[in-house]
């Protein structure tokens, strides 16, 4: 597995000590410097080097002592004035703000705050606009590092700036410390802010509520824990601190004079007179579409105006959990469907790199003579490495998240933001922490070869004359011109696929925040992402919530970085035993015995065709059974692959997959309907339900036994086998032996009494053809709302095309993830079919148990 890029400085990396020794005067730095006083120190570096580090200002304490008291007195005076007008008024501010047109609105905000930035996230804008020369000699945006949440683009809207007043009104400054810290980070790390210097001293924000102590500079010898507060980041070097307070302090007084503005009709000194008593707090609903669902990227937006979250790992361990679920029923698709397989192949490749067209209009050689060979074995190769990485990596994930939601539960209640974690919760949060970071990198890669291959993409780019069927160099159409959405998607997964300096200074739950958002308010940047590049997105969001998650478990998580140092052997061995299972079976997907096998997977000579969606003839089952038959034996050949190697693959969750009691639905062979008495007309079939159309076989032969090799009778649980007709071959009979092998009682589950609308959407996802004709699309908003009204599931929107469902009103807690086709907004018949079974077999429900409101 390829490690994700690390940009962070480390003086023990191999050459930095030759690099260090080079630099200009650092060998001769003096031995008594004084390392409290910047000054010689950044001079004698700087000494002969072109632009150099920036000077920090230097302050003695008693000027960061009164710095920090005045700030903090401000901040504090602000947040009660604040804190009494909206306990009087805030639903009148409210009402009024949303009545107001938007340049009303406008108009307050820019009265309090002139030169107010424009755009969302002014820090982006402002970081692609300057170079670092220019940040270095003096940024000329540095309102735009400090404050990134205050710009029109947010705050225009009708629930965004009454969300910032409710906040900060309700919430003490001490709350909003480390957010306040985290939201210049862009700023700091690109050297647009540089905080003052001041060595020695630490400065208490985090979680301190006394008027005495919000802002105070201790010494590190006037306190026991002063030392421990800064090493461990829980508390404020002072120039963080001084940085933070002039945030708040600006803000506050923003806040503070658009509420003076709103209230125009109450003189300032009477906002909190006795003849404006307290009222009830009012609520405000958030977080939310305007199609009233919940939605990721809206509750990214809404963040910055919340109060800082809490860390939750139920939260965690459900979006991992269902994205595992996923993983296995994909696996599972490309094992039972053929039309499935055969259409993962065909995505992927249109995402090849080799199929765009060179300067000179040719395509890539690989396609001359026995070549094709050699793309199909890279297209198969991929996708089937991808599929089964996908399950190691979020099935190792969500055991991890599982194992630190049990230790959120055991300390809860007993953390203190003055104290350290404990050990084993630290060192959970951080192996956490270096899994998701490092597994990320296997979606950046993919980023990498497929989004400017994309169909909807390919037109920015041509390649380069291929000179050997292995290098491809991809580079811009001469004299292509795009406009300003375009320009600003590609830069953003561009960051992403890269994996350098810009991600890392911006952080990759920014850009994944930013892309959704470009995506959602631009209508060309949604068309130019593909849907397979959506799925891609939406897994790697799934990874940045994660990361998400824990930067908010304030004050603890600013010192990350601080502890993975001193634990980076131990963590880093952790990471690298995992991977020896996921390394193994790398090399078995890439082995001569599995490529040999890539002829029997090739889609295009129709050998998986599956007519699923027609009436059931004889011709018809023929074709399913034949397009079943070429797929079985696919799957055959690759299973004794595995076979040899299977003990390597002991702790793979691959393993444990294909070793459970899951089975495949197979057709059986056609029966025809009985003759007609003479003079009698012929008599309408019956309905078969799923159950009755269809024979079962194991997942996998190789861990039940090859078919026609029965266990023993100690291992044969009792089972139903269930069949259509009488089986008329052997074949059948061998399948009927290998199922009943397996447990395939099905439990009893609840009758849903559905509104005609869901109903006609579960007829759809449970549809069998054996009688009627094929059924037409399922409008996405219609399954979304026979998911929440129909059967009682919260939906809510992550990123890309991921829509995560939590059941509300069943016996179980197992969620579960779908796509939402993109770009249109109808599901086909084959997915919503799929749809169907893997609804079946995540909560055992079956057409006849959806029965219409009020109905028969």
């Amino acid at each position: 597995m390829q490690r994700r890029n690390d940009f962070r400085f480390d003086p023990s990396a191999p050459g930095m000590e030759e690099l260090l020794a080079g630099m200009p005067g650092l060998d001769d730095l003096p031995d008594d410097i004084d390392w409290s006083d910047p000054t010689s120190f950044f001079k004698h570096i700087n000494a002969g080097a072109p632009g150099g580090l920036p000077m920090p200002e230097m302050m003695e304490p008693t000027q960061v002592r009164r710095l920090c008291k005045d700030r903090s007195s401000a901040v504090l005076a602000s947040y009660g004035r604040l804190h009494g007008i909206l306990d009087r008024h805030e639903a009148t501010i409210q009402k009024r703000w949303t009545k107001k047109t938007k340049p009303q609105r406008l108009q307050i905000l820019l009265n309090a705050w002139p030169n107010m930035a424009p755009e969302h996230r002014p820090d982006f804008a402002a970081f692609r606009k300057e170079s670092m020369t220019q940040r270095e000699r003096g940024t000329k945006l540095r309102d735009h590092f400090i404050w990134p949440y205050i710009n029109q683009e947010d705050l225009l809207k009708p629930k965004t700036f009454p969300l910032m007043l409710k906040s900060r009104a309700r919430n003490h400054p001490c709350e909003f410390a480390a957010s306040d810290g985290e939201a210049m980070h862009l700023g700091r790390i690109t050297k647009a802010i540089v905080p003052i210097f001041l060595n020695c001293y630490v400065v208490t924000l985090n979680g301190v509520t006394s008027p005495d102590d919000y802002g105070k500079l201790i010494a590190w010898e006037d306190h026991p824990d002063a030392f421990d507060w800064m090493h461990t980041r829980r508390q404020f070097l002072p120039g963080e601190a001084v940085d933070i307070l002039e945030a708040q302090e600006r803000l506050m007084k923003f806040l503070v004079n658009c509420c003076e503005q709103i209230l125009h009709d109450i003189p300032p000194a009477d906002l909190l007179g006795e003849q404006h008593p307290v009222q009830p707090e009012p609520t405000l609903k958030l977080g939310v579409e305007p199609s009233g669902f919940d939605s990721l990227a809206v509750m990214a937006e809404e963040a910055p105006y919340r109060p800082p979250g809490n860390l939750d790992f139920g939260r965690i361990e459900s979006l991992l959990s269902a994205r595992t679920t996923a993983a296995e029923d994909h696996l599972w698709a490309l094992r039972e469907d053929p039309s499935y397989l055969a259409e993962q192949l065909l995505t992927y490749k249109e995402h090849r790199q080799e199929m765009i067209k060179d300067t000179r209009g040719e395509a890539h050689p690989i396609f001359r003579g026995l070549n094709v060979n050699v793309f199909w074995e890279r297209v198969i190769g991929n996708v089937l490495l991808r599929s089964h990485a996908e399950l190691e990596m979020f099935s190792e994930l969500r055991r991890q998240a599982e194992e630190l939601k049990r230790l959120q539960a055991k300390y809860e209640g007993t953390l203190s933001p003055l104290k350290d974690l404990p050990e084993d919760y630290l060192i959970g949060i951080l192996r956490f922490r270096m899994f998701l970071i490092q597994l990320s990198k296997e979606w950046l890669n993919e980023l990498k070869t497929t989004v400017m291959s994309s169909p909807p993409l390919r037109s920015f780019v041509v390649r380069m004359p291929a000179e050997n069927l292995n290098k491809i160099l991809l580079t811009s159409k001469p004299g292509l011109k795009q406009n300003a959405v375009e320009k600003h998607l590609v830069w953003l997964l561009q960051t992403l696929w890269e994996d350098g300096q810009n991600l890392f200074f911006a952080r990759m739950p920014d850009i994944v925040d930013e892309l959704e958002r470009l995506q959602r308010a631009e209508p060309r940047a949604r068309e130019l992402i593909s849907s397979y590049i959506a799925e891609r997105i939406g897994d790697l969001s799934i990874l940045c919530e994660c990361l998400r998650q824990l930067d908010i478990f304030q004050p603890w998580a600013n010192g990350y970085e601080d502890a993975s140092v001193t634990r980076e052997k131990e963590l880093k061995k952790d990471l690298e035993a995992w991977t020896e299972g996921w390394a193994e079976l790398h090399r078995i997907m890439k082995s001569k015995p599995m490529l040999a096998i890539v002829p029997l997977a090739v889609p295009e000579d129709k050998r998986f065709a599956y007519p699923t969606e027609k009436k059931r003839t004889k011709e018809t089952v023929t074709a399913l059974r034949l397009a079943e038959s070429n797929l079985d034996a696919f799957w055959e050949k690759f299973d004794l692959c595995l076979q040899s190697r299977v003990g390597n693959l002991s702790k793979t969750a691959l393993l444990k997959l294909l070793s459970q009691k899951r089975t495949l639905q197979r057709t059986p062979e056609w029966v025809a309907p009985p003759a007609p008495e003479k003079g009698k007309p012929a008599a309408k079939p019956a309905t078969v339900s799923s159950a009755e159309d269809a024979i079962y076989r194991p997942l996998s032969t190789l861990y039940f036994g090859r078919e026609g090799e029965p266990h023993s009778k100690e291992s044969q649980p009792k089972a139903k086998t269930k069949t259509r007709g009488a089986a008329g071959d052997k074949s059948d009979q061998q399948l009927a032996t290998a199922a009943s092998q397996l447990n395939l009682q099905e439990d009893q589950q609840p009758t849903f009494f559905v509104d005609a609308r869901a109903l006609k959407v579960f007829r759809t996802l449970f549809f069998q053809p054996a009688v009627t004709s094929t059924p037409g699309e399922v409008a996405w908003n219609d399954f979304l709302h026979a998911m929440r009204v129909g059967v009682g599931f919260h939906a809510e929107k992550l990123y890309g095309s991921v829509w995560h469902f939590q059941p509300t009103r069943l016996d179980v807690e197992r969620s579960i993830q779908f796509h939402e086709p993109h770009p249109a907004g109808k599901i086909p018949f084959r997915v919503a079919r799929r749809m169907g079974r893997r609804l079946a077999r995540a909560y055992g429900w079956s057409g006849a148990g959806f029965v219409l409101e009020g109905g028969k």
